[in-house]
């Protein structure tokens, strides 16, 4: 069950290789082990020592700014990522250096993944769905990125997302075609059927039971493709024209809606702009975190505050709200990510052109 309150007592052993981390903690026994000062609030944090392991841990380690430096940053940077700014810009305006927020967006990124496997709905899909893929790039546009979403037609509630490369296409003139068959030969073409597999991969999360399925997407050929990987599903597949009207009278209104918003809320998505993604990762991060902000925080109207995504899905009862999403850290070792999911979470989704990505180690943050 999702708790939004902090824990007043450590709840589990942190340490992932005791016994007591995942069992129930009823027969767990720990004491107090001291504690230690700092600068920023609380100014006195308690230790403990679990007694089965004898693994010394605080309060701290439950908290979502474990081992942060400006812990007062989460919040602010959360709202600035929906919010439209870039990450120069949130450095400049509370004099960090550009390498915070990209720390604090990456935290919130596996926080965000976290919160919304154990609040995403279960069991058969109750509502038809709207596929389609939002086409970015990473890097440079030699780079083409596509992060393919599945969002109810009804409750417009997105239930996830996968990405794949894609090689550039379209209108060029001579002079760029000569630039991607170097890039090419330097650095490798993406799979010619990336799409599918990942378009495959997210159905599978979202409806892994056998089931039958009605979904709605544009005329993409990939997507025909990708179903028939999954034969555990029986699929009412219906197309529309990417031409057509996007009016609330269009079966992918949905998704349509959505993708007008990462664009209108993300700053690295913007037409023409200077602060798009360098690696997929952080797209990929600054999404979940979208993500959790439309299902679970923003209302449908903005106006009419008529609730949201998750409310019309009776996930919620009322809309969360930042303080309640970061109240308390989440570990991977207790909430088991989907494979392609879990790569997120890990950093292990890489960029051709560069060298060294950072990967997360899972040593110090969650």
């Amino acid at each position: 069950m999702f708790d939004t309150r902090a824990p007043q007592a450590p709840p589990f052993c942190p340490n992932p290789q005791c016994h007591f981390h995942r069992s129930d903690p009823v027969r767990w026994h720990f004491v107090r082990d001291g504690c230690f000062s700092r600068h920023r609030p609380p100014r006195v944090v308690q230790r403990y020592r679990c007694l089965h392991c004898r693994r010394r841990f605080s309060d701290q380690t439950f908290r979502t700014s474990y081992w942060l430096r400006r812990p007062e940053l989460l919040a602010p940077v959360f709202w600035r990522l929906v919010g439209g700014s870039g990450f120069r810009q949130i450095a400049r305006e509370f004099g960090v250096s550009p390498a915070t927020p990209l720390t604090h967006a990456a935290r919130l990124g596996r926080h965000c993944w976290l919160v919304h496997e154990q609040l995403r709905p279960r069991g058969p899909v109750a509502e038809p769905l709207a596929l389609d893929s939002f086409i970015s790039f990473e890097l440079s546009q030699y780079h083409p990125t596509a992060f393919h979403l599945a969002a109810g037609t009804h409750s417009h509630f997105l239930y996830g997302f996968t990405d794949s490369e894609l090689r550039r296409s379209g209108r060029m003139t001579a002079r760029q075609r000569r630039r991607r068959a170097v890039l090419e030969a330097r650095h490798g073409r993406p799979h010619p059927r990336a799409a599918e597999h990942a378009v495959a991969e997210l159905l599978a999360i979202v409806a892994p039971a056998p089931q039958t399925l009605a979904l709605h997407s544009d005329e993409h050929t990939d997507y025909p493709r990708a179903l028939r990987r999954l034969p555990h599903l029986t699929v009412a597949h219906r197309t529309t024209s990417s031409r057509a009207a996007r009016t609330a009278r269009n079966p992918l209104f949905a998704i349509n809606l959505i993708d007008l918003l990462i664009r209108h809320s993300g700053a690295n998505h913007k037409r023409e702009t200077i602060a798009f993604s360098k690696r997929r990762q952080s797209a990929a991060e600054r999404l979940a975190v979208f993500l959790v902000w439309r299902n679970y925080i923003k209302s449908f109207s903005e106006r009419a505050r008529d609730g949201t995504p998750a409310m019309g899905l009776g996930l919620l009862v009322r809309p969360l709200t930042v303080p309640e999403l970061l109240a308390r850290r989440w570990f991977p070792s207790r909430v088991v990510l989907p494979e392609p999911w879990a790569r997120y979470y890990r950093r292990e989704v890489t960029t051709r052109r560069i060298a060294h990505c950072t990967t997360h180690r899972l040593r110090y943050a969650a």
